[in-house]
């Protein structure tokens, strides 16, 4: 299952993205002042799966990749793909998957490890 990622940028902004179920970026959006204005656009995208328009392009160094389109808008931009049959794969991903997609939000510090003055006192 496919699950979309929220993440900060170094420059502050906030972007998702959606990864397939072996954690392979699919997309990534555009960037967001604000989380909540990510989290809704992720409600939106997966509401209109079966709006979104996907427009492919060549890179001029010979890889695939496709935009997406929702309501005239530009929302997200894929990974660059090696072959059209990979290209299309991500498509596929995104249209069988992506509307009961969950999300994650990395975009907050979590410490995982405790600092030293807590581990040596």
């Amino acid at each position: 299952m496919a699950t979309f990622v929220i993440s900060k940028k170094p420059s502050g902004h906030y972007k998702y993205e959606l990864t397939s179920r072996k954690g392979k970026t699919i997309f990534i959006s555009n960037a967001f002042e604000l989380r909540f204005e990510c989290e809704n656009e992720i409600e939106v995208v997966k509401k209109s799966i079966e709006h979104l328009f996907f427009m492919r392009f060549r890179s001029p160094a010979g890889k695939f990749y496709f935009k997406i389109i929702l309501n005239n808008k530009e929302v997200a931009v894929s990974r660059k793909y090696t072959t059209q049959f990979m290209l299309e794969k991500g498509i596929t991903e995104i249209l069988r998957s992506g509307a009961k997609a969950e999300y994650l939000d990395f975009s907050m510090p979590h410490e995982i490890f405790p600092t030293a003055e807590d581990v040596f006192g």
